[in-house]
């Protein structure tokens, strides 16, 4: 599914303006952008992978002048976007967003990868995607994870992951280990089914976005017990982290987030106007009304920053997939 943002339907919708400077960027001694650019999403449309292309694909379009599509390329963790990417041509005017697990969780979920997370790609900007509450179904009276701990050791229980290898799974497995517990995970494909057993009560116990969640904890259904972060949510102020209840594991620690890349190839002069381009994009209304929506709080990391969050975080990522014991593909 691609979607296409053309100068004559923004100028039409009002959405930009007329005068509208084109940004022009000098890398090895040509002008970028000089004609389409394209954003390979790694995941479906719908989704908070899907809206933040869409709203950094329409403000390069302002900025640049040039018609942006957005093609939705999803499959195999991301792998199938990774793989487009780096065939793509050598010419800068492709771009992929995606998640940490095309970076670190495929290298053990599938026996060999079709690109080197390593090596293939530029790392541009990184667009936390708010912390992911664990939520308790009311009917474990839970509201905290020392009470469901208790309940989880004198009950059987379904542990909600929105896929094999994210970061519910990792999470799952990590309190069963802690705790000695038994809980069976489930890995959904996606947040929607995962959210509507906990509703109807086929699940004890979930972890993912916050919108998501919204749906069970508005209707009551679920509390929110842990946040895995290094503070709490403002959407969710009375809801402790797991680091205020005692768990140190860097497990509950983790940054959730989606990343835009580029080839490995793209000049470093172009990386860097890629990456301001998308702090600057990161101000505007649309984007912070949708940050809102989401319940992100944390800012939008350059590719610096994103290098260091790659670095700190990778190994930890990989290390906790590895103890999941999958079976690779």
């Amino acid at each position: 599914m691609s979607f296409s943002m053309t100068r004559r339907g923004l100028l039409a919708s009002g959405l930009l303006a007329p005068l509208a400077t084109p940004l022009i960027a000098r890398a090895q001694g040509t002008a970028w952008p000089n004609k389409q650019l394209r954003i390979i999403c790694a995941f479906p449309a719908g989704g908070i992978t899907d809206a933040f292309a869409r709203a950094y694909g329409e403000f390069l379009s302002q900025k640049s002048g040039q018609t942006v599509v957005v093609e939705n390329r999803p499959g195999a963790g991301g792998g199938i976007a990774a793989q487009a990417l780096k065939t793509a041509p050598d010419d800068g005017h492709t771009l992929m967003i995606t998640i940490s697990t095309t970076l670190f969780g495929n290298r053990v979920m599938f026996k060999s990868l079709a690109y080197d997370p390593d090596k293939d790609f530029s790392l541009l900007a990184l667009l936390p995607t708010g912390s992911l509450p664990l939520v308790a179904a009311k009917a474990t009276g839970a509201s905290n994870i020392a009470q469901f701990v208790e309940y989880a050791r004198k009950n059987r229980v379904s542990f909600g992951s929105y896929a094999a290898g994210s970061m519910a799974h990792i999470v799952c497995n990590a309190l069963n280990q802690q705790f000695n517990l038994d809980m069976t995970v489930v890995n959904y494909r996606g947040e929607a089914p995962m959210w509507q057993d906990v509703l109807t009560g086929n699940s004890q116990i979930a972890l993912g976005s916050f919108t998501a969640a919204k749906a069970v904890l508005d209707s009551n259904t679920g509390t929110a017990i842990a946040i895995p972060s290094t503070r709490r949510m403002k959407a969710l102020p009375d809801t402790p982290t797991f680091a205020e209840q005692g768990l140190d594991n860097p497990v509950f620690r983790l940054l959730s987030w989606v990343g835009f890349l580029g080839q490995s190839s793209m000049p470093q002069p172009l990386v860097e106007t890629v990456s301001a381009l998308m702090l600057e994009a990161a101000q505007t209304e649309r984007i912070r009304k949708l940050n809102e929506t989401f319940g992100i709080e944390d800012p939008v990391l350059g590719h610096a920053d994103f290098k260091k969050i790659y670095d700190s975080q990778g190994p930890i990522w990989i290390e906790n997939v590895r103890k999941l014991g999958l079976t690779p593909a």
